[in-house]
Formats: C-alpha cells, sequence, structure tokens
C-alpha cells in the first residue's frame, strides 16, 4: 500500500474500508488530458469517518511507462495532514465527490503509464482500502500470461506463452534483458508468442499503435540448487569479520520462505552472478549465509540481498546504511566524507570494511549512577543545538554537566526515516542515523559523558519499524513493484494488524523467536559497541499480542504475554550488562506495572517505569488546587518496592509547563502568572517539589529555562496538533542561557540537586509527599515533604520541604518532626525550630528546604532517645490489624487520613510512649498517620492491603 506516514511517534488508529466504486471521464485518457475523478457519496461513511463539511482528500501518486518509478502526487501534503489542494469537491445535490486534473501537470512529470490513489481524512485516521490503480494512455495494454511485474521461475529449455491484448490494433515487440527476441508488423488487438528460457530474464512486451507506445514487464527466472553447508562458527545474522584475517567477511540473512538469495554490491557490479549465491545452514535452513574473500582491508564496500522473489534489501543488522531518500541532505560539516549512495539502487545499501581502527575509550570502567539516584536529562538533539550533530552536543558538556545531572536520556538515534524527526519512525534498530553525525563522534560524546559522570541512555522503539525496515520489506505485499506494502501474512516478525491499540507502522509480534532475537541483538549492539548505559523502551504496551486496534481498554489493561516478554527481554538484556538501566514507557496500571519495577529487586534489579505528573504539577506551577496532587511522585503509592517509578512533570510527549503558565495561569490582583518573570520564578518551586523527593526523576530539555514554546508549534509560529514534531527554536540561539531571569531557574534547579547529590538521606525510602492536604490547607496549595534516616551515621538525617504555590502569600504550618536548630540547606543558614507548628510565612512561588543535620544540635536535642517519634510495624498492614508504636508523644492524639485529606480517625493516646493497636477497617489504599503532641507533629504512610 502506497502509504507516507508523518515521521513521528503518535497514538493513531487507521481505519480501512473495502474496494471504491468511481468513475473517470474521459477513459481511456492521455496523460495530457484533463480528466474528472468521481466517487458517490454513499462510497463513504462520513459519520464513520468523523468528518466535517465532506473533508475528503485524495492521496495519489504516478508510475511511468513500466509500471514502475512511483513518485508521489507534489500536492499530497503529509498523511496526517493532507494538502487543501488535493481535497474533492463535493455536490450535496448529486451526493458526487470528484476532482479535475491534467496527469502531467497534477503529478509534475511526463512518461506517466499508470496512477494509483486512495481516498482519506486530512488527518489520515480513515482511508479507502486497497489502492486503486489506473492506466494512462489511450492504447491500453493488458498482459494475461504471465501477469505484469510478475516474477515466473522456469527451468532452462522450458518455453513459456506471452499472451497479451490492447483496445486497438498494435505491433508489438518482446525484449529478454534488452534484447528484441520476437516482432510483429501487422497491427492486432492479441499477442501470442512461445518463448524459450535460456536464463534469468527481465521481459519487456512493447506495444505500438501509430505514435502511442505502451510497456508490459515481467521476468522470467531459472531456478537454483542451493548448497546446504554448516555455517562457520564466526558468522552470525548480519555482518562479520573474521577474527584474524582482514580479507574474509562473513554475511548471514535469516530468510524463510525464499527459495534462494544472492549478494549483489560493489563487489560484483551489483550483477546477479552464482558466485555469489547463498548458501544455507544445516541446522536452521532458513538461514542463508555467505563467506566473502579477497576483500580489500581499509576498502568500503556496499551491499544488498537479492532473494527470488526480487526482493532487495541491505542487511537489518547494517551498523551503518547508506540511503537515497536522506544522505543528500545530510551536510559535510556533521558527516564529513559520507560515501555515495550507489546509483540505481533504490532503498538502502549497507556497508562493511575491514581494518578498521577502533575507538580508543578514555573510559573502560564506568560505575553508573545508582538508579534510584537518577537525575536524567531527555534530550532531542535535533532541537537541542543549531548544528543538530554529535559534535554540538559535546561542545555543550559543560552546560548540562553544570545542571548537575547524573544521565542524558537520547530520542531515537537508530536510522530512522528522514532526517528531520523525532526518530520514533526508526527503519534499522541496529543502525546509528547519520543524520547526527559519525560513528566515532557518537562513541566520542559517550566517552566524554562517562568521563564527566553521566549516563547515556538512548530511546527505543522496539514496538514497530517503518516500511522501509528490509524486515518488513522482505514479507510484504506490494501490487505495484514500488518496494513498499502491506505486511505478508507469512512476515515472521510482524503482525499484519496491530495487536493493540495505539501502534504505528508495522507492529512487531514479540512472540516470535525471530523479533526476540533481532531486539537482543540489537541491545548487545548498543550496550557493546557504543557503551551506553541503558534504555527507556518506548510504548511498551504494544508488546502484547492478546488486543485489537480497536480495542483500548484490553490493551491499557494487565497482559499477561506482555509481562512474561517484557521479563524476558529484561532478563536477556541484564545478562548482556547485569547493571545497565531498563526504563519502561507503560503508563499502564500498577498491577502490570508492579511485575517489573519489583522484577528481581533482590538481585538489584527492577525495571524502572515511566511515571507521569505533567498534569498535577503544571496545576500546581499554573496557581489552580483543582487535580493538583501529585502525591504518587510516591514509589510506594503504585506498589513498588523500590524508587523504581522515574517521575517527570515534563517529557517529550507532554505539553510544556511554561507554556501553560503563559497561556492560562491564575490571576490574583497584581499577581500574574501569565507574566513571564511571574511564571519563570514558580518555575523554581517546581524544581524545590520535584528534585527532593527521594527516587529517579527526568527533565525535558530547556525546563531549566522556562523554555514556553508548546508542543503543537507550528515553523509558523501558530499552534496546531499537526505540527507536534516540527522543529522547534533552540533555546541557545535564542539566547535563554544568558537571560538573568531564565539562567535564575537553571542555578536554582542545580543548587537542589546538588543538595540533593550532598545528602544521603535524599536516597532515604521513608518520605512522605503531601501536596495539597484539604485537611491541612483547605484554601491553599500548599506542599510539604518529609524525608527521615534515623540510621544515617552523621549529617543531615531529616528534611521539611515546603513550598507555597498558591497566588498570595501564605502562613504555612511546616509540623516539624521536632524542635531544635535546622539549617536551611539553600543557603546553609541556622533556623530555630521552638515550636513545630509555629506558621511560616511564603510569599507566592516560594519555598524552604529545611535539613536537620544532628552534629549541629543543641545538647537538649542531642540525644535521639529524647524525640518525638513515631512507626508503623509491619507495614503494608494486612488482616485490619495496624501496631503503631510511639514515642515522647506527650499529650499525643493520632489522627488518619485518606490521600484526599479525608479523616478516617481520631484518637487520644494515654502514655507518652508505647503501642497501639489499631484495627483499621479501611479499603486498600494508602493513609496517612499523623502523631500531634507537645514535642512537635510525626507523619508516617501507612498502606491496607
Amino acid at each position: 500500500m502506497k502509504k507516507m506516514y508523518s515521521f513521528i511517534y503518535l497514538f493513531i488508529t487507521g481505519i480501512v474500508f473495502g474496494q471504491i466504486s468511481y468513475t473517470i471521464n474521459p477513459n481511456p485518457f492521455n496523460e495530457t488530458d484533463p480528466i474528472t475523478l468521481s466517487v458517490p457519496g454513499n462510497q463513504i461513511d462520513e459519520s464513520a469517518w468523523g468528518v466535517a463539511n465532506n473533508a475528503i482528500y485524495i492521496w495519489t501518486w504516478s508510475l511511468d511507462l513500466n509500471y514502475t518509478n512511483s513518485q508521489d502526487c507534489p500536492t499530497n501534503g503529509a498523511w496526517t495532514n493532507s494538502n487543501e489542494l488535493n481535497k474533492l469537491s463535493y455536490n450535496s445535490v448529486t451526493d458526487i465527490y470528484s476532482l479535475t486534473f491534467t496527469p502531467t501537470t497534477f503529478y509534475n512529470r511526463t512518461g506517466i503509464g499508470r496512477i494509483g490513489f486512495l481516498l482519506k481524512t486530512k488527518t489520515g485516521s480513515h482511508q479507502t482500502s486497497p489502492d486503486i490503480f489506473v492506466n494512462v494512455g489511450t492504447l491500453s495494454l493488458s498482459l494475461t500470461n504471465p501477469l505484469v511485474n510478475s516474477l515466473t521461475s522456469v527451468p532452462v529449455g522450458n518455453s513459456v506463452n506471452v499472451n497479451a491484448n490492447t483496445n486497438t490494433g498494435a505491433t508489438f515487440q518482446l525484449k529478454a534483458n534488452g534484447t528484441i527476441v520476437n516482432s510483429t508488423s501487422i497491427p492486432s488487438t492479441s499477442y501470442n508468442y512461445s518463448y524459450t528460457v535460456a536464463a534469468d530474464a527481465d521481459m519487456e512486451l512493447i506495444a505500438t499503435a501509430g505514435s502511442t507506445i505502451k510497456n508490459a514487464n515481467f521476468t522470467l527466472q531459472v531456478p537454483r540448487n542451493v548448497v546446504s553447508q554448516a555455517i562457520p562458527s564466526w558468522i552470525r545474522q548480519g555482518i562479520n569479520y573474521h577474527p584474524t584475517d582482514n580479507t574474509k567477511v562473513g554475511l548471514a540473512l535469516y530468510a524463510p520462505f525464499k527459495n534462494f538469495v544472492h549478494v549483489i554490491g560493489s563487489f560484483n557490479n551489483w550483477m546477479v552472478n552464482d558466485a555469489y549465491l547463498m548458501k544455507r545452514d544445516t541446522a536452521n535452513p532458513d538461514l542463508y549465509w555467505i563467506e566473502l574473500n579477497g576483500v580489500t582491508p581499509q576498502q568500503l564496500y556496499t551491499f544488498q540481498y537479492r532473494t527470488n522473489d526480487l526482493k532487495k534489501v541491505a542487511d537489518p543488522y547494517s551498523p551503518q546504511i547508506l540511503s537515497s531518500y536522506d544522505d543528500q541532505y545530510i551536510s559535510a560539516a556533521t558527516y564529513p566524507n559520507l560515501p555515495a549512495f550507489p546509483a540505481g539502487q533504490g532503498f538502502e545499501v549497507s556497508t562493511f570494511k575491514t581494518g578498521q581502527t577502533p575507538y580508543n575509550w578514555q573510559v573502560t570502567n564506568f560505575t553508573r549512577p545508582n538508579k534510584e539516584n537518577l537525575i536524567i536529562y531527555e534530550l532531542l538533539l535535533r532541537d537541542f543545538t543549531q548544528e543538530k550533530n554529535w559534535q554540538s552536543l559535546i561542545n555543550k558538556i559543560n552546560y548540562l554537566k553544570d545542571l548537575k545531572i547524573n544521565a542524558i536520556e537520547l530520542m531515537p538515534i537508530m536510522e530512522f526515516e528522514g532526517n528531520l524527526s523525532w526518530g520514533y519512525n526508526t527503519s534499522f534498530h541496529y543502525a546509528l542515523d547519520k543524520a547526527y553525525g559519525t560513528p566515532e563522534k557518537f562513541k566520542e560524546f559517550v566517552d566524554l559523558c562517562h568521563q564527566n559522570g553521566i549516563a547515556v541512555i538512548l530511546d527505543v522503539a522496539f514496538n514497530h519499524a517503518t516500511g522501509r525496515s528490509p524486515l518488513a520489506r522482505l514479507w510484504n505485499v506490494d501490487p505495484d513493484g514500488d518496494g513498499y506494502g502491506d505486511i505478508a501474512a507469512n512476515n515472521p516478525y510482524f503482525n499484519t494488524v496491530p495487536k493493540h491499540s495505539y501502534n504505528v507502522f508495522n507492529d512487531f509480534n514479540h512472540s516470535t523467536t525471530a523479533t526476540r532475537y533481532y531486539v537482543e541483538r540489537t541491545l548487545q549492539q548498543w550496550l557493546t559497541e557504543y557503551k551506553v548505559d541503558g534504555f527507556r523502551w518506548d510504548l511498551t504496551k504494544g508488546f502484547t499480542q492478546n488486543c485489537s486496534a480497536n480495542d483500548e481498554p484490553c490493551t491499557n489493561a494487565y497482559q499477561q504475554d506482555r509481562v512474561d516478554v517484557l521479563k524476558y527481554y529484561a532478563d536477556k538484556q541484564w545478562a548482556l550488562d547485569p547493571n545497565s538501566y531498563m526504563i519502561f514507557e507503560h503508563l499502564g496500571t500498577d498491577a502490570e506495572e508492579q511485575q517489573w519495577a519489583n522484577y528481581k529487586v533482590a538481585e538489584g534489579k527492577g525495571v524502572m517505569m515511566w511515571n507521569n505528573q505533567n498534569g498535577p504539577y503544571n496545576q500546581n506551577t499554573m496557581g489552580y488546587k483543582d487535580n493538583s496532587n501529585f502525591d504518587r511522585m510516591d514509589h510506594e503509592l503504585h506498589g513498588f518496592s523500590n524508587m523504581h517509578g522515574v517521575g517527570y512533570g515534563e517529557s517529550h510527549d507532554e505539553e510544556r509547563l511554561m507554556f501553560k503558565n503563559l497561556s492560562y495561569g491564575a490571576v490574583n490582583g497584581a499577581y500574574n502568572v501569565t507574566n513571564l518573570n511571574t511564571a519563570l520564578e514558580r518555575m523554581k518551586a517546581f524544581g524545590a517539589t520535584f528534585f527532593t523527593i527521594p527516587g529517579p526523576k527526568m527533565i525535558w530539555q530547556f525546563g531549566e529555562l522556562g523554555y514556553e514554546f508548546s508542543i503543537n508549534r507550528c515553523a509558523d509560529g501558530t499552534i496546531n496538533n499537526n505540527c507536534r514534531t516540527d522543529e522547534k527554536p533552540v533555546a541557545f540561539t535564542l539566547g535563554y542561557d544568558t537571560n538573568t531571569n531564565r539562567k535564575a531557574i537553571y542555578n536554582t534547579w542545580a543548587q537542589i540537586i546538588n543538595v540533593r547529590n550532598a545528602h544521603p538521606v535524599f536516597r532515604s525510602k521513608t518520605y512522605t509527599v503531601e501536596s495539597n492536604n484539604l485537611t491541612n490547607d483547605p484554601n491553599g496549595l500548599i506542599t510539604r515533604i518529609y524525608i527521615n534516616d534515623p540510621l544515617l551515621t552523621g549529617g543531615v538525617k531529616n528534611v521539611v520541604v515546603l513550598v507555597n504555590y498558591d497566588t498570595s502569600a501564605k502562613n504555612v504550618v511546616p509540623y516539624f518532626p521536632f524542635t531544635g536548630q535546622w539549617q536551611n540547606l539553600m543557603d546553609n543558614t541556622a533556623f530555630n525550630v521552638t515550636s513545630t507548628t509555629a506558621p511560616i510565612t511564603l510569599q507566592p512561588g516560594e519555598f524552604r528546604i529545611f535539613g536537620n543535620p544532628f552534629t549541629t544540635l543543641s545538647t537538649a536535642e542531642e540525644n535521639l532517645d529524647k524525640r518525638l517519634s513515631l512507626q508503623i510495624a509491619d507495614n503494608p498492614v494486612k488482616n485490619g490489624l495496624a501496631k503503631l508504636i510511639y514515642h515522647k508523644a506527650k499529650n499525643g492524639e493520632i489522627a488518619i487520613y485518606d490521600m484526599s485529606g479525608k479523616k478516617m480517625d481520631s484518637f487520644k493516646l494515654k502514655d507518652e510512649d508505647g503501642t497501639y493497636q489499631l484495627r483499621t477497617n479501611y479499603p486498600a489504599g494508602t493513609y496517612l498517620v499523623h502523631l500531634k503532641t507537645d514535642n512537635g507533629v510525626a507523619i508516617q504512610k501507612m498502606i491496607v492491603q
């Protein structure tokens, strides 16, 4: 099917319908004739398509006289945003959609032999199917045997009957590999000839009537006898260099349902030569292999595989490929001395070169940051620097290092279609995309990050691959011979229809051994060749076989096959690199995410899960209380044993906090969140309520500079959902990094992260996030965060974070756990707490981060035994019975709240020290237990199962 997709990651479900009826007037027609295409309105269900004002568009392309060399109509637009020039007119009286055009003008070419089209909505959410093809020209040639563009296998010496018809008298020529083998001189409307096969032949039948010529092509192929021989031990799927001999290269291709495979390339002038016929492995007959000898070291070779059914593809395990589509637009500054694409080879080609000098790694034993303490900087190189290449990112290493982050997560850098993409339209997962530079420069970037204590995490889209992937093209249905097509039923990698509701491109079937091998090899390539530190797995909801494209509830529900296959991949990745990071973008049910987050935690493993808190954080930064609770930054509320939720307020997929601050922020008298400097100031408070919470965190590029351009900003500055993946202005080019108010956010975040890194208490699993508690602060946007680790041997053991997100000043009751000397961790000044409940006045957007370093406590408070404490034994609580252990609870009162702030219970304590058996009888969930005493307030989280 001739589709062109936007190079984006979107949740799109395409719905197709059966063959439609249509008329073309006049018909037949020449390419210079004006024609009108008409489609009855009853062929399209406008209601089901969700179209307004009868907005139906044509997506169309043209082919040459041989029905090859397909070219898209210049006015198609993008698949998700059709050009208005291709909108059909609608006549409400006759209920007819129509479009009038002249082929040579409409397609901007001559020599048109056939046109193809389908009808669609503007966004591509619905379309007609299958594709429709119409021949061009008043002379019509119909090849009845063999069929046009067909492939027929015929032994040498056998004959093939060539039969064709025309609509008017014509003379005929039959050519084999460009040589005339038969011709007629008397015009006729039929042609019949028996051709004896001597070798492989590209056949062409030419019909001539006056000055009009029509062509039809087909291929005759002689069967091959393939040698069966065990594959050498040093060769596996892909490109293999002999361990001791630089003149040898081994190639292997997994190709079930193929009868034979040739290797064609620069070493045999791209010709089919039986000297390069691949052998079959004896143990696995679907594995074809060949050993190339006499290779010249340091010389670059290019090649493709050519199968018996005329599929020509690059090796799916190519570390790099050359592309006829994309390479011409890559600058020499980004990729010096980029090899030229070999003319005439159509799709991508693979390369190999023996005797290469390996990269000289400066860091070979990088110690990765603990996963629970990651501060990840998510980055799209395309929009991060104006130059858009590895060298420009290398030049920014100090900017990133000074922000105190310890990991960089790169949006997909595997070979994707086009050069200006988010990268999720991956075609070769194994290959580094050349749009950002050379493999050596990428290695230099990784090496430099490691020298500066920064891990490198790659975003990888294993849910799908595009139509240019060799894994798709080797087994696809390609009626027009342009190389594109729908997935065939025998494809060993992909589903013919998506098995979940969020799919784009071609849906991998992760239950097959072929797909699993491909994923495992890809993981190994990036972990070993480039020494990356882990992966963020995109759209893991797609790793199920249980659902359908139209069943979102199924896709979002717990799926055991998805749990099992992702555990399988976790085991494979950790077998390759036991300490590598594994992060899932799942955003599913807690019950399912727990299966991965808690997987093998006793061995120091466990998968990290994306934890999207964009909505509640943005409500706070805008100044709105509704839906502003971000308590689920707490890993225990997800049921995770360890801190394996990667919390974030922004990601590449979410609207920017500052955009909404400026567009929709609250106004309270003179205090206006839509004012730029006011909104920027509030982003400091975001940092205080974000980085201080223990566990891994992620920020999106330029959030530290208050980047305010919408995710949906178009190149012309307008806002449109169809521009989601368009290029965005670069903050450095705009001078944001030198703007005082913007750089103040950067400096504040860096300082907070530095405080977090300096004090081990921020790695404690004992913490409480109290975001806008309805009981304590019924009228205000107040956040309190409590962290403690009494087992630390020195330094800060308790932290209290207070933030006022309201639009007016607030007297915030801090509920310090005890009195004594505390420390403002942002400026290291002393703060003497004489009352745990004495209010602290905070201006709108203001915050405090207090720590209690025991080494500086007064004598009266020096002994830990003299301090108030509260513990919940055997937490989570089961069987409705909780044991509360309290100490120094003079005049103590217990109050229990659910996470909405509703009081569930309250009671007085009789003793200062002791235990209390609490019968909960509460619904399963998380609760806050408040102990209020004359000595202060203690708060603990209680989970009821």
